[in-house]
């Protein structure tokens, strides 16, 4: 997959906007992001491993950087940093969004967990 023509996160810093050529933009939300993140620490080094990630209701982006013609990483501001997020990898994010995203509520559900902080 070629590299997006834009990537904009939000004032807030709460939504990362993602752009191609040719496709409408993606809205990805920076908890989707997040709890999503392709990094080991979430989803292990196989299926069985994936961790679901509570607490993310409130995260921010803090910064987006480049890693070589292929990826980006995002770092959060609840210093989660390891997730490479590659073009592919993004596009399908914002490809299935929906489904991911009632995916992901329904493990917390399953899991008696929230996206709520713990205070």
């Amino acid at each position: 997959m070629a590299a997006p023509t834009e990537l904009r996160v939000s004032k807030e810093r709460r939504l990362l906007t993602v752009s191609w050529g040719g496709h409408a933009p993606f809205e990805l939300p920076a908890e989707l992001l997040r709890v999503l993140s392709p990094s080991a620490e979430v989803q292990g080094h196989s299926p069985q491993q994936r961790v679901t990630v509570p607490g993310k209701r409130n995260v921010a982006i803090l910064r987006i950087e480049p890693v070589g013609n292929y990826a980006v990483r995002i770092v959060f501001d609840d210093g989660h940093d390891t997730g490479i997020f590659s073009w592919d990898y993004l596009f399908a994010l914002g490809r299935e969004k929906d489904a991911r995203w009632q995916s992901y509520l329904d493990e917390l559900a399953g899991k008696n967990l929230s996206r709520d902080p713990v205070r």
